[in-house]
């Protein structure tokens, strides 16, 4: 006897790459997303809420599109991408200072009432420095969502690599009970990074040495494959 396969979608998934403070590195985790999901044949869109330094329209522009954090019709796109695309990922930029436009539209839409009813995930990247504030942020992103979200911690070696704070405040313990993931990038070479970014390459670019990544010498080009296998090993743990 056979059976029908299974052709059910995997619920679609809102990536929400966060932390609030400025400088943490929210946008290269971004990126490294993009990339990632790119290099594995996952099907994305993307919505950059930075106005005039978008990351993800500066180096996934076919990938991407803006979305004002202040207008409520124009964060809907994010919820209605994830409804009508089944199975794929929306990847959302957060820039510095939106999580509480982002929280009030959240809650006043009843977006993670929707999450449940419709059948779409949603997830915060946590971008953390190694700072006091990052910890701070991460209480207070607790405190107000519990378990409705899906978290994932990410420390940022590129912004610091002692955590230690982190690590006595007892609320990676606190988020990881709630199932969160805990990951970390590691540092790139400052010159590599700067390189990449003077010259608007994406990851690939800059990987494969095509285009503006053709700037990256010989042993530059060897340490970013170095970096970015780890970090996708990250990414693949976090998926997980």
């Amino acid at each position: 006897m056979t059976h029908p396969e299974n052709t059910t979608p995997n619920p679609s998934k809102i990536h929400l790459i966060g932390g609030e403070k400025g400088g943490v590195g929210k946008s290269m985790v971004a990126r490294l997303l993009a990339q990632y999901f790119i290099d594995r044949e996952l099907p994305f869109v993307g919505f950059d809420t930075d106005r005039s330094h978008g990351a993800l329209l500066r180096f996934y522009a076919d990938y991407a599109s803006p979305v004002l954090i202040d207008r409520y019709e124009a964060l809907d796109h994010i919820v209605e991408a994830a409804v009508e695309l089944p199975g794929a990922r929306v990847l959302v930029d957060l820039a510095a200072q939106t999580h509480e436009p982002l929280v009030r539209w959240i809650e006043e839409s009843g977006v993670l009432d929707m999450a449940v009813d419709v059948g779409f995930k949603l997830n915060y990247w946590h971008v953390m420095d190694s700072g006091r504030d990052s910890v701070d942020l991460l209480t207070r992103l607790l405190d107000r969502f519990g378990e409705s979200l899906h978290y994932v911690l990410v420390r940022n070696q590129l912004r610091g690599e002692d955590f230690g704070q982190l690590e006595r405040s007892g609320q990676m313990e606190r988020a990881t009970a709630l199932g969160a993931r805990v990951i970390s990038i590691k540092h790139l070479h400052d010159t590599v990074m700067q390189k990449i970014d003077a010259t608007d390459s994406s990851f690939w670019a800059a990987r494969t040495g095509t285009a503006a990544g053709a700037s990256l010498r010989l042993m530059e080009r060897q340490r970013l494959n170095i970096w970015m296998d780890h970090a996708y090993a990250q990414l693949d743990n976090a998926q997980a």
